[in-house]
């Protein structure tokens, strides 16, 4: 018998079948419905994926003052997109804020009747974790690793341009061997005119000249340009590390701004590299 949620038409001609006219025939859909949630310190990424196809996702603000009440409405109010014909029955969490990991799964329970699953180094993995305290290894990192192994030729370095910006670095073995935390462009922005008393808030963009010509163009050169040459030195350190030439991925926000100032180009760019990798860590876990 068909589990599956099913889709039924009446037959009428000149619809060509050789069932009778007024017979039901039923059109099974196996492809799961899949939320997949990742929850950083600024923003929550939140995507539907209908098998291996990601349908929709939105960006919200992870705000830890909003209630499991207040997250369930609003994930009922995204799931009423034209784009979605039906609910997802699953759910899989990637979280740097464990409090809020916990809002969205109570949300999910009482809003969509979803037991959530929440990634952690203790989950089922494709790698193998060889820093010397796995559980400081953000849930997001273990998506963005799991995603490289899945989709990119070994060794990977994945570089994810979010509040931080971090490197995770998957050898030819499977190792997670581990990675870099750097403060991300936002917060480089945001301490100088924070910490200084005249130097003005800038949007994050990138500048045309290494040499800048006014207060603004200079502050956009030390924060895009310098992080492109600390990103693009990294990368050779960690490759020298490595013994060999690595996949550059960057994922994040910023990876566009970036690009035109490396020396050395990244290699894939995947805006949904996360999702893509709880996706992934959902299948491999799931029963």
């Amino acid at each position: 018998m068909c589990t599956a949620r099913c889709t039924f038409y009446v037959i009428n001609p000149p619809f060509m079948t050789c069932a009778p006219q007024g017979a039901l025939l039923f059109l099974c859909n196996n492809n799961p419905m899949l939320f997949v949630i990742d929850i950083g310190n600024t923003n929550t990424n939140i995507g539907v994926f209908e098998g291996e196809n990601l349908l929709i996702n939105w960006n919200v603000a992870s705000d830890l003052k909003r209630t499991a009440d207040e997250y369930g409405i609003l994930l009922l109010n995204l799931l009423n997109s034209p784009v979605l014909k039906k609910h997802p029955k699953a759910a899989i969490i990637s979280t740097v804020v464990p409090p809020l990991g916990e809002t969205f799964k109570t949300a999910l329970k009482k809003y969509l009747d979803i037991e959530a699953r929440l990634i952690s180094h203790k989950s089922k993995l494709p790698f193998k974790i060889t820093i010397k305290t796995p559980s400081e290894l953000g849930a997001d990192r273990i998506a963005n690793a799991a995603a490289a192994v899945k989709l990119y030729k070994l060794p990977a370095i994945v570089i994810d341009f979010g509040t931080a910006t971090t490197f995770d670095i998957v050898d030819e073995n499977k190792n997670f061997v581990g990675g870099i935390i750097t403060p991300g462009l936002k917060i480089q922005a945001n301490s100088l005119s924070s910490f200084t008393s005249k130097l003005p808030k800038v949007k994050i963009e990138a500048p045309k000249t290494a040499i800048g010509k006014d207060t603004i163009s200079a502050m956009l050169s030390g924060i895009v340009r310098g992080h492109a040459c600390m990103i693009d030195g990294m990368i050779k350190l960690c490759e020298e590390e490595l013994g060999k030439k690595a996949s550059i991925i960057a994922t994040g926000g910023f990876s566009s701004v970036l690009f035109p100032n490396m020396e050395r180009p990244f290699d894939y760019i995947n805006k949904d590299l996360t999702l893509e990798g709880l996706r992934y860590l959902y299948e491999l876990n799931k029963g």
